[in-house]
Order: structure tokens, then sequence, then C-alpha cells
């Protein structure tokens, strides 16, 4: 199949291994960079070709760059070249837009997949657009409006339409996938037919996340690290304030600006003083942006990788660890439901509760054969069900269903 992907705000390249200036672990990048990285290069692999549109956000690059056999990443010119918060995009998603009218007049592909509402902003102008080649639209929304609005209230600086695009989105897609079961029920409130939705999940690199390779140091005292982006909903709090209850242990907190940054950083500053107040600032280290490839040494140094977000739509961080074999104390919210099997391949515990993840943490650095145990299970599960390989097929069934019914529909 011919398949353009849009991903107005996440550009693969910055997922790219061994790109040197890719700014993952930033407040806006992260894990759908990764995904649409690894969905893209996996399809290539089996055979599709692919293009991935992202928004010119550098005056460098070229406007077409090879990313691996078969996919190409297209730079779209759709405002002005340089870095701009997503939740400011939106006023430049008509431009990136009517570029996908003209591009698919040329050279239409056989699906379109949006990632994140803006991008299906763009792609519906263009599939819908008077006289364009029929391309059926199927949306990963990474993250929904409703969820983000019912945590983080007035702190959320999504543009105020986010919701009702969302709903029109999901509603004009031929197929909405959701990457875990628990999105589909806030699908299905938001109109999206359950008969149109597909649940497929995100994958892990099983070649660079293992059990066997080098370790970035760790053993005594115990130690519990973080990867995340910095941003509050993200419940690095929790962790620290975990901390408190936990003497014999340090925390590593990776994620956020290069090292060099951090002292500027607001949400570093703040959790700098969370830490204070806990009585735990001599046993938080905040480590930066990491280069993906310094991702497994990392994990594979922890006693426990913690991940305590608010709400996540998926989370890659815990497949990660697990495809390591280590064991993930995280919040039982999202993706996470369905990748961490509580007692088997970790511990799950409420939102913003640093009592319980601290309890849940201390039963296992106090049971080291459980935690053994627990990061075999954890590594049989990432590659039995997670393989990158086994979602590109998932995702590639989708799209021929999303095919079929557009023809239906003609």
């Amino acid at each position: 199949m011919k398949i353009a992907m849009i991903s107005e705000h996440a550009s693969p390249l910055a997922a790219a291994r061994g790109s040197a200036g890719r700014g993952l672990g930033g407040a806006d990048a992260g894990g759908q960079n990764v995904f649409v990285a690894e969905l893209a290069a996996e399809l290539g692999a089996q055979g599709h070709y692919v293009t991935v549109y992202t928004r010119r956000d550098a005056p460098g690059p070229p406007d077409r760059v090879r990313l691996a056999p078969g996919v190409t990443v297209e730079h779209v010119p759709a405002g002005p070249p340089e870095h701009i918060a997503k939740d400011d995009l939106l006023p430049w998603m008509r431009d990136f837009g009517t570029y996908l009218e003209r591009r698919w007049a040329a050279d239409p592909p056989d699906v379109a997949h949006a990632h994140f509402w803006m991008s299906g902003v763009a792609a519906l102008q263009a599939a819908q657009a008077a006289g364009a080649p029929r391309v059926p639209l199927v949306q990963t929304y990474h993250a929904l409006g409703t969820v983000k609005r019912r945590h983080q209230g007035g702190k959320d600086t999504s543009p105020a339409s986010r919701v009702r695009l969302e709903r029109a989105i999901g509603r004009a897609a031929a197929t909405v996938i959701a990457t875990c079961s628990d999105e589909i029920a806030e699908l299905t409130a938001m109109g999206v037919p359950l008969d149109r939705i597909r649940v497929v999940p995100c994958g892990v690199d099983l070649d660079l996340f293992t059990p066997e390779g080098p370790s970035a140091g760790g053993g005594d005292p115990h130690r519990l690290v973080v990867l995340s982006r910095l941003v509050e909903r993200k419940g690095v709090d929790t962790a620290i304030r975990a901390l408190a209850r936990l003497p014999d242990t340090e925390l590593l907190v990776a994620g956020g600006p290069p090292r060099g940054g951090l002292d500027a950083d607001p949400e570093v500053r703040r959790l700098r003083q969370v830490a204070r107040d806990a009585g735990v600032a001599g046993r938080v280290e905040f480590l930066g942006q990491l280069g993906r490839d310094e991702v497994p040494p990392l994990l594979r140094s922890a006693s426990l990788v913690v991940t305590l977000p608010w709400y996540e739509p998926f989370g890659m961080v815990p497949l990660e660890a697990m495809a390591c074999g280590v064991p993930v104390v995280a919040t039982e919210v999202g993706g996470h439901l369905d990748t961490v099997v509580d007692g088997v391949t970790g511990r799950l515990v409420p939102p913003r509760d640093p009592e319980a993840a601290a309890g849940a943490i201390r039963g296992l650095l106090d049971d080291p054969a459980a935690r053994t145990a627990m990061g075999f299970a954890g590594a049989d599960r990432a590659r039995d069900q997670y393989s990158w390989a086994r979602v590109a097929a998932g995702t590639a069934g989708v799209y021929r269903h999303a095919a079929a019914l557009s023809e239906v529909a003609a």
C-alpha cells in the first residue's frame, strides 16, 4: 500500500537512532515521535511505501529525507520554520491541509493515517477537498482533549476548539485506532461509532530494549528510574514524595531539557522544591534529555522503573522497561491497564498517591525474588505481544479495512 502518515508536530526524525538533535523528552517531544518513526519503518520493512508529513520547524533540513527503506519524511511549510509549541499550531493547519491537497491531487495515497488531532484537521481538509481523490482517513489521537481537560482543568493550554474538532474528526474518519482498550469508552462518548474503532497498541523496539546489555551503574542503594517528559501531569512529583518513605533508595529522573538547561527549566525547579520539601533532595538526580541509545542501559540499572502519570493515553515507558527485564510500578490508568499485569510484570497503583506508590515500591524492593520473576515475565510479555512487526501488521489490516469501506461508500 501507499500510505500517507501525518504527524504535524512530532517528527519521526527526532526519534531516529543516532540522530544528534532529536529533543526527545521535551514538553512536546516524546512517545509520538517514537511511535510514528517505528511504525513507519516497520511498515516499510513489510513492503509498504510510507510518506510521513511533518511540519517544517527549522530552515535547514531538506524538503524530503529518507528515514528507512520505503519511508520518506516530507517537511511541510506551514507557519514559520521554527519551533512552535504544539498548542499554538492550530492556525497553521489550514496551510498544512492545503499542502496535502496539492500533493494528494498529483499522487494520492491508498490511505492517510493522522497522528494527533491537529494532524486530523489537516488530513480531513485534504481528504474532503472538492475534486480531491477519495483518500480514506485513519485517525490515532495519542491523547484526547476530553481527558486532558478533565485532569488539568484550567491548566489545559489546548485550543478551545480542540474537543469539538476531535469529535468532528472521529465521526468523519473511516476508522479510529485506539491504542488501548480504556480509550474505547472515551471515543464512543465523543460519538465515534463503536464499529469504526479498532484497538492496536504501541510497540517496543525489541532489538534496542533487551534484558542483555550494558547497565548504567546502579546497585546499592536501590535505584528507581523515572523516564518522562517533564510536565506536571506525568506525576514525577508523586515519585519524589514516595521517595521520602524509602530511605535506602535513590531516584534518577531522565527527560526534560538537555542537562545544561535543567537549572532554567520551570518544571525542574518546581520538582527540586518538591524534593527539598520532602527532605530527599540529596537522593534525587535529574539527568536531562537522553539519546535513545542511552535509555536501555539506564533502565537496566534500575531496581524498578516508576511511571506515575495522572492519565496516560498509552505509555511507552512501561513496555520499554519490561522489554529490558525490569519490573514496573505504574499508575492504573490508560494503556498501563493493558500492558502492566498487576502482580505479574509489576504493580499498578492509584494516581497522585505517594503513599500507595511507596508501599508498592517497598514491597518489591524487599522481595528480590519477586522482582526477578516479574522481570522475566515482563520481557516475555513484551516479546510476545508488543513487537513492532506485530503492531505494523495489525495497523496494515486496519488500513485495508478502511480502504475497503471507502470503496463500498464510493
